[in-house]
């Protein structure tokens, strides 16, 4: 596996022009739609942030399904996105009565009984499904769920940090940053999902694929909700791609070489490394995804 590794400059940004162009006649429909759930209370920022990312990378409708009822309002600087209240909401009755094309679970979802039953209700989405974050975690604590995420019939993305990985594969921080390759392999043969193992140059792989390693990306990244915009960035192009053939594997692997590009553009242009936040990554996403047609990113 790591002989094989190729290096994400090797992908052409004209598939971004050619999979991901609007028509004349395109609606909100065409560019899917997309559910992120999490959000429990005092972490509803993860969440939106995550939306942020679907919304600014081109999903036609986005949802925020949040856990913290207090949080689930219209956000007045993003009326765009869709926030509902599911704290007292089934799980299994709500996702079925508001279809999405993509499921994205785990920014601020927290690890109590309600989490685990919205990830449970997740996992029986028939379509793409991004895991993160806390998420992760009660997968890592529950090793029934992660069997049952591992027979879904549909594609399935895991974006875990170092840490997160770590509990996964029930050891610890320094053993997955001593051999991330391995790590990574051993999370696709337990969880038989596409991952994307974060952090310095990250990793993507999946079954019968060679794993990508991301070259972009500087440490003004290393701040709180990056990793909730990528999991919004990723559900954005999931959800686009199923209509204009392009598929999870490539939509995720454009998804981080578009997050870490945009983080390099600020760096670029002075903001950052230091004080560089998330929001303003999303905006950077955004105008690097237009660009795309006549600008390599990659």
């Amino acid at each position: 596996m790591c002989k094989e590794e190729i290096l994400f400059q090797d992908l052409e940004a004209k598939l971004f022009a050619k999979r991901l162009d609007r028509k004349k006649d395109t609606h909100k429909g065409d560019a899917g739609k997309v559910l992120i759930i999490g959000g429990a209370h005092g972490m509803s920022g993860g969440l939106l942030l995550a939306g942020l990312g679907a919304l600014y990378c081109g999903a036609g409708l986005v949802r925020l399904g949040m856990l913290d009822r207090y949080s689930a309002h219209v956000s007045a600087a993003h009326p765009e996105l869709m926030i509902h209240d599911i704290s007292n909401e089934n799980p299994e009755s709500w996702i079925n009565s508001n279809p999405v094309d993509v499921i994205a679970i785990g920014p601020g979802l927290g690890q109590n009984e309600s989490a685990k039953q919205w990830l449970r209700s997740a996992i029986n989405h028939k379509g793409p499904l991004i895991v993160d974050a806390d998420a992760l975690n009660i997968l890592a604590s529950h090793r029934t769920l992660l069997s049952r995420m591992k027979l879904r019939q549909f594609p399935t993305v895991l974006t875990p940090h170092p840490g997160e990985a770590a509990r996964l594969l029930s050891n610890d921080n320094n053993v997955v940053q001593s051999d991330r390759l391995a790590a990574l392999k051993h999370l696709i043969q337990i969880s038989h999902s596409i991952v994307v193992l974060k952090g310095q140059h990250t990793l993507v792989g999946a079954l019968e694929r060679i794993p990508q390693r991301c070259l972009a990306g500087n440490a003004g990244m290393a701040t709180g909700g990056m990793g909730d915009v990528l999991t919004g960035i990723i559900s954005a192009l999931c959800s686009q791609g199923i209509r204009q053939q392009l598929g999870v594997w490539e939509a995720t692997c454009l998804g981080v070489q578009l997050h870490a590009a945009a983080g390099d553009q600020l760096a670029d242009s002075g903001i950052g490394p230091i004080g560089m936040t998330a929001s303003e990554l999303v905006l950077a996403a955004r105008s690097l995804l237009n660009k795309a047609s006549s600008a390599s990113i990659i």
